[in-house]
């Protein structure tokens, strides 16, 4: 699998990164570690979580895994903090103290001195800006945190956090595929312009692109259960439909999957530093691992642009 610069930084990370939201939820700990070892064995190398996801859980899950499934020096690790979910209310609080906690307690899980990339996890309106950053420069500076970056900000803001940083920032993280280009707008730009890579998350437009919700809502999926159906329905609805079409019917002609197709143009993307798949069984793993990666024909690319051009 390619490896590829973050941003303007000499931080490699694979094309394709490990992204664990699921982990210690709806995938446990014997199913992770097959992914783990399938996504290492494909050439991945960079794996993403954050302290939000089953509040902890993820993190302690993947540090149970190093060393025995793979070796801390085998792959790369980002995390988020920054963010929380109390009864079912998601709050979130950047300020120094909440955010240098929260690392704390993210090395304790994951059984590591150190991570890779370490986020804010989201914008938060009461703590300025200035008070957030600083606690990212820390972490860099005490060597907890190798890079750091910001996820899930605007255009406006991810620039304003770029020019008030004292220190580089690398990578900012936002949702971006087929059916999610809004990040072209004004997101890409201001990343590109201050030297960041992009690490889309749901690069499958929350697994839409796959094709499988095609005429029919799969049993297994998460859009069959009603605690995660909501996260996926935005992308039922008709104009995501006609992408989905769309892309399988370029997949069809090229003699790929849906899947192959969406994460290759994805990657081949102004910015775009690495896509966060976040497989949930095994079989899913492999099945994303078998992708070619490799450009599309331009005509094929421009027609896909055509018809999911936002607007």
């Amino acid at each position: 699998m390619q490896q590829r610069y973050v941003g303007n930084s000499g931080l490699r990370v694979s094309a394709l990164s490990l992204g664990t939201m699921s982990w210690a939820n709806e995938t446990d700990e014997q199913d992770a570690s097959d992914i783990l070892r399938t996504f290492v064995d494909g050439g991945g190398k960079h794996i993403d979580t954050a302290a939000s996801y089953s509040d902890g859980g993820s993190e302690a899950l993947i540090g149970s895994l190093l060393g025995d499934v793979v070796s801390r020096t085998e792959v790369s690790i980002s995390t988020k903090a920054g963010t929380s979910t109390t009864d079912g209310r998601r709050s979130v609080d950047t300020s120094r103290n909440a955010m240098l906690s929260a690392l704390d307690a993210s090395l304790a899980r994951l059984g590591t001195d150190y991570v890779d990339v370490w986020f804010a996890q989201a914008w938060d309106g009461n703590v300025p800006l200035e008070e957030t950053l600083s606690a990212l420069e820390f972490a860099v500076r005490s060597g907890r945190a190798r890079y750091a970056g910001i996820a899930n900000f605007n255009g406006w803001q991810s620039a304003k956090a770029a020019a008030v940083a004292g220190f580089p920032l690398v990578a900012a993280q936002a949702e971006y595929s087929l059916v999610r280009r809004t990040p072209e707008a004004e997101l890409i730009p201001a990343v590109e312009d201050a030297g960041l890579g992009l690490m889309a998350w749901a690069p499958l437009g929350r697994g839409v692109l796959t094709g499988k919700y095609r005429g029919s809502i799969p049993a297994d999926s998460r859009a069959a259960r009603g605690d995660a159906a909501p996260y996926v329905e935005p992308y039922l609805q008709p104009g995501p439909s006609s992408v989905v079409e769309a892309v399988s019917m370029a997949a069809k002609g090229l003699g790929r999957t849906p899947l192959d197709v969406s994460l290759s143009w994805l990657l081949a993307q102004h910015g775009v530093a690495t896509a966060i798949v976040g497989p949930r069984t095994p079989l899913q793993a492999k099945e994303i691992l078998a992708a070619q990666l490799t450009q599309l024909p331009p005509e094929i690319a421009c027609a896909l642009e055509d018809v999911s051009q936002p607007g």
